[in-house]
C-alpha cells in the first residue's frame, strides 16, 4: 500500500507557541508551496485530512489537482491535544507541569491534553481500519508532526520515546510502503 504523508505548510502562530489543536491558519502566500506538494503526489489517490483548517485548506488544494477517489476528514488524525497549554508559550508552561512531561511525553499527558501514547493509539485504529480495506490505490495523508511521526513509528517499529529522530518539516511529503 503507497501512502503519501504530508505535513501542513508553517502556520500563523508565532514560533514557541503551543498549539496542538487549536484551529490556527496557515501562513500566506501558500500557493507556490502548495503546488510543489502536489507535483510530489500521484496523479491519482485517495485523500484523508486532519479536520483542522491548517490540515484542509492545502487537502482541498491537493482534490482539485489530482483525481481524487475519495475525500474524507478524521479525527484521529488531529495532532495532539496539548490541554491547558494550547496557544501558550512553551516558556510559560509552568516547570513543574512541562518538565515531566519532557521527560516522558509518550506516558505522561499534557496538563488537561493527552499523552504521545494516546495519540499513536488513535493513528493506530486509523491505519489499521485503513489496511483493513485493502485499498489498492495510492493514499495521501495529510497531517500534523505527531501523527507522521506516529505513523512512521508503526511503519518501522522505532519506539515511540524515539519519535522525534523522524524529522517532519513543513510542507514535506514523505511516501511509505505498508
Amino acid at each position: 500500500m503507497e501512502i503519501y504523508l504530508v505535513r501542513h505548510t508553517e502556520t500563523v502562530c508565532e514560533k514557541g507557541i503551543c498549539y496542538g489543536q487549536s484551529d490556527v491558519n496557515i501562513a500566506e502566500p501558500f500557493d507556490v508551496i502548495f503546488d510543489e506538494i502536489v507535483s510530489q503526489l500521484p496523479s491519482e489517490a485517495i485523500v484523508f485530512s486532519s479536520p483542522l483548517q491548517r490540515c484542509v485548506v492545502l487537502a482541498k488544494h491537493i482534490k482539485k489537482n489530482i483525481k481524487t477517489i475519495l475525500y474524507q476528514e478524521d479525527v484521529r488524525l488531529k495532532e495532539m491535544n496539548f490541554g491547558d497549554w494550547e496557544l501558550k508559550n512553551w516558556n510559560e508552561i509552568p516547570p513543574e507541569q512541562l518538565n515531566p512531561w519532557m521527560e516522558d511525553f509518550v506516558n505522561i499527558r499534557a496538563s488537561n491534553g493527552e499523552s504521545f501514547v494516546e495519540l499513536h493509539e488513535r493513528v493506530g485504529n486509523f491505519i489499521s481500519e485503513i489496511i483493513s480495506k485493502n485499498i489498492q490505490d495510492p493514499i495521501v495523508i495529510v497531517a500534523h508532526a505527531g501523527i507522521i511521526r506516529s505513523i512512521l513509528c508503526h511503519q518501522t517499529s522505532l519506539p515511540l520515546k524515539e519519535a522525534f529522530q523522524n524529522k517532519v518539516d513543513f510542507g514535506q511529503v514523505i511516501k511509505i510502503e505498508l
